[in-house]
This record gives structure tokens, sequence and C-alpha cells, in this order.
């Protein structure tokens, strides 16, 4: 583990990742002097230097693509916009890797160094970047974002509506999002008319910024290859480009708390006043995440509660205790004060907001959580997925997955990252079966479906730290043992080889973030499945809606002007209102099937 930016770049080091080292003949690379060196020696150079690339890259690659001009609603259309956007990604992401290539094989370890961190951060930005820009392929013509104003989106659309109207909080939901929405339909729109088109804005470019946000949040823990391994799969399974706001948070959540974690183990090592700017630093950013997605905290919160009280320094003298107080008593106040909002419309209406509402995933065996399936299930139930692996049901992914996993877990074990995600996971896990084993009796489903993506989402942390730590410890074994028996070959595996080795491996990452971008994007795609309720339905809705003039959009199906949906210029905060009774409302089933799946008869 290290800091964002390590104080020397080129310095000697062991790990295998070739992010720093010397070369192969033992003469350090750093050289004294010259205007590249002194810059990036800075702290914050490189640090920033990340984060702008990957930020420049994602939102950069969307607008790009916000000028691929097909028919999305046609089938043929949506293929040729999916074909230009990897042609994009070829044409940027093919020189960058070669320059990556060339500097492992021919330049300076020093260079090398620097391209590597530079390199992940892009490849980061560029793997949600695709899926945005794919997104505003199939919202190409339209001014509307996904969903129109129906379900969520119009949700969305009446909480801000409802804060311009100074109606004030909208319930128990993260306000932050509603208020931001609010502030651009009016500042780049016309208000409440064109609130509509300002979430179309706020979807493609929030959706290009997770692998960004994802990989910023792990570079506090990781080096650049692995926080880069972990954020590009997790930003690309994650992304719900119609909510990218609230996955987004979930990705950013683990690793800060990780970080958060790590402070309280090294509590006597840190001096009262940076105790307390820390606790500051971390109750902001919490209380300020609280506010835009609230949902991962309560899934956290009892595995993260149980691995802070192990790691408190209870034993370890007056001093880290009371650092390690000062610590946690600033962020948690800090925090509290900013989410005060929220938590006040928690402990006024929590208690009487029940989710009541049952759908696929609710459906589905609750052991499985190595996938997901929307509500706009299109063709699938619970009888078809997931389909059944080859062992016990668990496919060879599954098993692979789990593997890497143990080892995570064997050789990992003292590891601050390891802990978080495996204390995480098995909090959401008695979470997610107390409430699904109350689900018959209560007759509330209480949102635990939703554990599927974090508990996933710890799974994939784990593995990749389980490579990570195989990585560096077979090399370091390999090493060693050669330096006993055969020192000439021990030195061929130097910091060069390490490096190589790396490069190859991030142009694979890079091959997938291009496939895997590609493939989320190609689901969102306006759905040519007439009556079938796919991921689709939420992009074609798109195309369905009027425009201010009362024309349809220029690609919608529909040409006249009573076919699309009028505009709702009402369109107030709305929630969903269960049954008379206290009683599931099932979706993605049939009428026919209700009183298997649900247990009641349906309404003539």
């Amino acid at each position: 583990m290290t800091d964002l930016a390590p104080n020397i770049i080129g310095a000697p080091s062991s790990r295998p990742d070739g992010a720093e080292g010397v070369p192969s003949d033992g003469k350090s690379t750093a050289r004294s002097g010259g205007r590249f060196d002194r810059w990036t020696q800075k702290r914050w150079f490189l640090p920033l230097g990340e984060v702008v690339v990957s930020v420049v890259v994602a939102l950069g690659f969307m607008l790009l693509c916000t000028h691929i001009s097909v028919n999305p609603v046609t089938r043929i259309g949506q293929v040729s916009g999916l074909a230009k956007v990897q042609q994009y990604a070829a044409l940027i992401g093919i020189p960058v890797l070669a320059v990556l290539l060339f500097l492992a094989y021919r330049g300076t370890l020093r260079y090398y160094q620097v391209a590597q961190r530079l390199v992940c951060a892009a490849l980061a930005g560029l793997a949600t970047g695709i899926v945005a820009g794919g997104i505003a392929v199939a919202l190409h013509g339209t001014p509307w974002g996904l969903g129109g104003q129906e379900g969520d989106p119009g949700n969305l659309m009446g909480m801000a509506n409802d804060m311009m109207r100074h109606k004030g909080l909208p319930g128990v939901y993260p306000p932050l999002f509603p208020a931001l929405l609010a502030l651009w339909a009016k500042a780049f729109h016309n208000g409440i008319a064109d609130v509509g088109h300002a979430l179309k804005d706020l979807q493609l470019i929030l959706s290009a910024l997770v692998g960004p946000m994802a990989y910023v949040a792990w570079r506090l823990m990781l080096r650049p290859f692995w926080a880069m391994a972990i954020a590009v799969p997790a930003s690309i399974v994650f992304l719900d480009p119609i909510r990218p706001y609230s996955h987004g948070s979930m990705l950013v959540l683990l690793p800060l708390l990780a970080a958060a974690f790590r402070e309280i183990r090294r509590a006597d090592q840190l001096t009262t006043r940076s105790a307390v700017l820390r606790g500051l630093g971390f109750g902001i950013v919490f209380g300020v995440m609280f506010l835009w997605y609230s949902g991962w905290y309560l899934w956290a919160a009892p595995g993260g509660f149980v691995l802070g009280l192990l790691l408190f320094p209870w034993r370890r003298g007056r001093v880290a205790v009371t650092r390690a107080l000062t610590f946690l008593g600033a962020m948690l106040v800090t925090a509290a004060v900013i989410g005060a909002p929220l938590l006040y419309q928690l402990a006024r209406l929590g208690a009487s907001t029940v989710d009541r509402y049952a759908y696929i995933n609710t459906y589905l065996d609750p052991a499985y959580v190595m996938g997901w399936a929307s509500d706009r299930a299109g063709e699938q139930t619970y009888h078809n997925f997931p389909v059944s692996g080859e062992l016990a049901g668990q496919t060879g992914f599954g098993i692979l997955l789990l593997l890497g996993v143990g080892i995570g877990v064997g050789l990992g074990l003292r590891n601050i990252v390891v802990r978080t995600a495996g204390f995480v996971l098995v909090g959401a896990w008695l979470l997610r079966f107390w409430f699904a084993s109350h689900m018959a009796h209560n007759q509330a489903v209480q949102l635990y479906p939703r554990t599927t993506w974090i508990i996933f989402y710890c799974l994939i942390i784990l593995a990749v730290l389980g490579l990570m730590l195989t990585y560096e410890r077979g090399f370091g074994w390999i090493r060693g043992t050669l330096q006993e028996v055969a020192p000439a070959r021990a030195a061929r595996i130097s910091p060069r080889l390490l490096s190589q080795l790396a490069a190859g491996l991030i142009c694979v990452t890079a091959l997938f973030a291009t496939m895997g971008g590609s493939w989320s994007a190609n689901r969102f795609m306006p759905s040519t499945n007439p009556g079938i309720e796919d991921l689709g339905l939420d992009a074609l809705r798109a195309h369905l809606q009027q425009l201010p003039n009362g024309k349809c959009p220029k690609y919608s199906p529909y040409k006249g002007r009573q076919d699309c949906a009028p505009v709702n210029m009402k369109l107030s905060e709305y929630v969903f209102v269960p049954p008379a009774r206290p009683s599931l409302w099932c979706a993605n089933t049939t009428p026919q099937n209700l009183e298997f799946v649900c247990g009641r008869q349906p309404k003539n």
C-alpha cells in the first residue's frame, strides 16, 4: 500500500508492478536537475495529473461521441454507432498503449513510471467514457434523458421541480442530486420546463465520471495498476446510466472506508492537529456522499462498525486512544452536521417508509450474488435467470472469483483493504438474509436485493487483491530462491522485466474496457423488441417524448404530434403508493402467475 504519490519517483522498491524500482544494472535512473525531474518530484503534480487525465479522457470521449450521427432507433443504426465508438477508442487508445510499450522496452524506467500512472488513469476514464458515449448515441436526436418522464427519472424530475418551487427536501431520498438537477436546469435550461433535458446532461456527465471517481478513490490505497484493475471492471459492471450517481457513490465508499480505518490504525503516529484535520476531511467527504446517495451506508454499517471496534487502538496507550478518538470525533461530528438535513428526514419519516416493491431479483435464489437482473427484465424470469453453472449451479467465472477471494483473504488478512471488504461483505450478507427471511411475514422487501451490488463489489475487490498478493509474494519468493541458488538468473527478474509484464497487462485491460464498455452501452440502446420491457425501453421513451414545440423527436418511430407523450409540466415528487392492505406489489410477473409468485389473486 502506498500514498497517492510517492516522495521520490524511481526510488528502489521491491514492488513488482513496475511502478517504482531501479534498472537491471543496479544504477538509479533518477537524475538531479531538469524540468521533468523537478515537476515530477512535487508531491501534488502526478496525483493532479492522474485526476486531470482521467476526467479529461472520460468527458472528452463522451463529448466526442455526441457527434456520431446515426438513427439510434433502428438496429443497424445502433450497430453503426457502437462501431464508431469503438473506432474512436482505438484511434485514441492504440497510440497511447504503443508509447507505454515502447517506454517499457526502450525508454528509461523513470519515464515509464510516469507514463504508467497516466495511462492507468486514462483507461479508467476511457472505460466509462465509452459507456457514456454509447448512451449519447442511444439518445441522439432527442433532448430527453433515459426514461423520458417515466419511472425513476420522472421521480427525480419531480423532486427537482419541487425544489424549484421551494417545497423543501423530497422525503427520505438523498437531496443532493435532485438539488444539482434543479440548479443545472435553472442554469443551462429553462427551469421546470426543461428539467428532463437537464437530466440527460447529468446522466451523460456522471456516467462518464464514474470510472475516474473509482480510480482516484482507489489510488488512496493502491498503486496505479491495481487501482485500475479494480476501478475498470467494477465501474463497467455496476454503472447504471439512468442513476449513475448511486453506484458511483458505492464504488467510492469502500476505498474511503479503508482509508479512514488506516488512519485509526496508525493514530499514534498522528499529531493532535493532524488527527483533527484528517477527521474533518473525511467527515466532509462522508457527509457529502451521504447527501448524494445514502443507501450504501446502511449495508456497509454493520461490518464497518465491528471492524472499527477491532482496529481501535485500545491497548496501544493513552496517546493512541486519544488521537483515535480525536480523529473519530472530528469525522463523525462533521459528517453528521453536513448530513443533518437527511438525518432529520430519516428520523422523522424513516419508520413509516416501507419498501413493498418486488421484482425479478426478489424472486431469485437469495444466495445468488454474481449478477443482477433489472426490473426491465425483458424475457428473463426467475426460471431462466441466472443460468445454472457447472458445479452446484456455480459458473466457471464464479468459481474463479471465489478462488481469488480465498487467496486474498488467506494471504492478506492483515491488509486493511482486505479487512474492510471482508467485513462489509459479511455485514451486508447478514442484512440481506435478515430482510429476505422476513419478507413473506412482513410483506416488505426493504431494498434487500441491492445488497447484491455491494457484495459482488467486495468479492471483486478481494479477488483482485488476491491476484496482487500472489503476484507480489510469488515474484518475491522466486527472486529470493534464485538468489540463493542462481544469483545470475535472479538478476534477470528486474524492474525492467516487471514493467514489461505490467505494460502487457495494461493493454489487455484496455481491450477489456472497450469490449465491456460496448456491452454495457448496447444494453441501453432503444428497444427494437416491441412489447418486451428490457433496458432499451428507457432510451426508447426518450424518443417518444414530445419536444417543447409539440413535435416528436427526430428519430421517433411516431411522426405525428398526437402520438408522442406530451410533456407533463406539473410533474411533482411522487412515491409509489402501496395497496390499501400491507402486501407486496409484484412486478415482472403475469396476472396468471401472481398467485404462484406473491400468493394472492390478481384484481379484476
